[in-house]
């Protein structure tokens, strides 16, 4: 009977050297990302449930959602600098977690910077227009003859 006899595994400076960046990471960027994430998770629970119970469960449900209902939300400012801060705490969350996975999963250098800039621009897309969306909403739509469109908040 012959003995099994296994292959001498490959060295560990062969598999580090394959996973290593040519840039270390960012020490105290990373903790305050890590941080970040904690908070702002935290918030985002609290913002997004009372968005929810405002929206759904008080007034007439989901059928009282139409254009007057955000309009007349939207006519408080602290409702537009709610949705504002969800907005802007949603998409800082996000774009933060697909950055950690990209910096995880990525192997080349360049694909990784790609991949980060088109997300950066992205998130930068939609901040700007979701905010644009907020803060020049208006409420009272008028028809070609005047008159308040159906549903229109006009005070």
């Amino acid at each position: 009977m012959t003995a099994l006899s296994f292959e001498k595994p490959r060295s560990s400076s062969k598999i580090d050297s394959k996973y290593t960046r040519s840039k270390g990471s960012g020490g105290n960027f990373e903790m305050m990302a890590w941080l970040f994430m904690r908070i702002s998770g935290v918030v985002l629970i609290v913002l997004i449930f009372t968005h929810l119970f405002t929206n759904l469960l008080v007034g007439e449900g989901v059928s009282g959602l139409d254009f007057g209902f955000v309009a007349g939300k939207w006519a408080n400012p602290v409702w537009q600098f709610w949705d504002l801060t969800m907005l802007w705490l949603a998409m800082l969350h996000g774009t933060n977690g697909v950055r950690t996975i990209i910096n995880d999963y990525t192997e080349k250098d360049a694909t990784r910077r790609w991949l980060k800039l088109i997300l950066y621009i992205a998130a930068v897309v939609i901040v700007v227009l979701g905010t644009l969306v907020i803060f020049t909403f208006e409420p009272c739509m008028l028809a070609p003859n005047g008159e308040p469109l159906p549903g229109a908040f006009c005070p």
